[in-house]
């Protein structure tokens, strides 16, 4: 298991307000007033939209985390990425979604582990359709590990790591949410490790050497998380980026540990009330198609 990413907002916090060493607190009626430190204000997520060539990749990066805490959602059917937003906390109080895991198109059943509020809400064991594929057996063991974007409750304070299904939860911790992908695109890929590869038939599940619509989640070293999503270009071809494509343009922007999601057609990225589209079809018109699960921020500023 790669190493947990602890914010530093909630350290760095800690140790403004002199609680890093062992000496008494003095009490509040001690306290001069030009001793006392206000709380900073929390930073809200920020997006930007980098044009290239071939790709427009939109970005929003929580620097935050732990007061804007990155959540995850599920539904029972599909639904677009902004119906969903609609649905969990009243017009207007999803600041960013992102498209999220994994699903079967033809029954809607999900094929990543989606776990909410400490519950597994999304469960592919459940969906026939892949565990009973016979050109999926003998990748089974591995799509059933395959790597999942976690948040943990650390002590009361959120923390987030992106890590194989089966790795333990941290000591100390305790799983709050969670959306399975994959495969990990930062610090290395393991594309072959999860059944995504398999060089000695020529399977490449994901077609990640062709330019494409994607969406991602990274993790960066002070603890901001990175939500991105490439949308292609319209009357380019081929439009979009490779999976390699994607790993460099997040390593490049600082993101130390990152996850490939849902792509595609699915690749959506929703922030403050607009809904960009990845995927174009074979008449320039965007996709916008229904998905089982996102990755959501709430709207503090409301």
């Amino acid at each position: 298991m790669r190493s947990l990413l602890q914010p530093t907002l909630a350290a760095g916090l800690a140790v403004t307000l002199g609680l890093s060493s062992c000496a008494p607190v003095p009490d509040a009626a001690d306290a001069a007033p030009e001793d006392v430190v206000p709380a900073e204000p929390a930073m809200p997520p920020v997006y930007e939209a980098v044009s290239l060539p071939a790709a427009i990749v939109h970005v929003v990066t929580i620097p935050d985390p732990v007061r804007y805490p990155v959540q995850v959602a599920a539904v029972d059917g599909l639904a677009r990425v902004d119906q969903i937003a609609s649905q969990l906390c009243g017009a207007g109080c999803v600041t960013a979604a992102l498209n999220a895991g994994f699903f079967d198109p033809n029954n809607g059943l999900t094929t990543s582990y989606v776990v909410k509020d400490g519950a597994l809400v999304a469960d592919p064991n459940q969906n026939e359709r892949l565990i009973g594929n016979p050109d999926l057996a003998s990748y089974m063991d591995r799509i059933l590990n395959r790597s999942e974007f976690r948040r943990y409750d650390c002590g009361g304070t959120p923390s987030y790591d992106i890590t194989f299904h089966q790795d333990p939860v941290p000591t100390g911790c305790a799983l709050v949410d969670a959306v399975g992908a994959g495969p990990q695109l930062l610090p290395q890929d393991t594309s072959v490790e999860e059944g995504f590869i398999d060089r000695t038939t020529a399977r490449d599940a994901l077609g990640s050497q062709s330019p494409n619509a994607r969406s991602a989640v990274g993790l960066k070293a002070d603890g901001s998380v990175v939500m991105v999503m490439v949308a292609q270009v319209p009357g380019v071809s081929p439009s979009g980026m490779t999976m390699g494509e994607v790993a460099a343009f997040m390593s490049d922007r600082g993101v130390t540990q990152a996850l490939n999601l849902d792509g595609g057609s699915s690749s959506t990225l929703m922030y403050d009330g607009t809904t960009h589209y990845g995927r174009l079809n074979a008449s320039g018109e965007l996709v916008q198609r229904p998905v089982k699960s996102i990755l959501w921020v709430e709207n503090l500023q409301l």
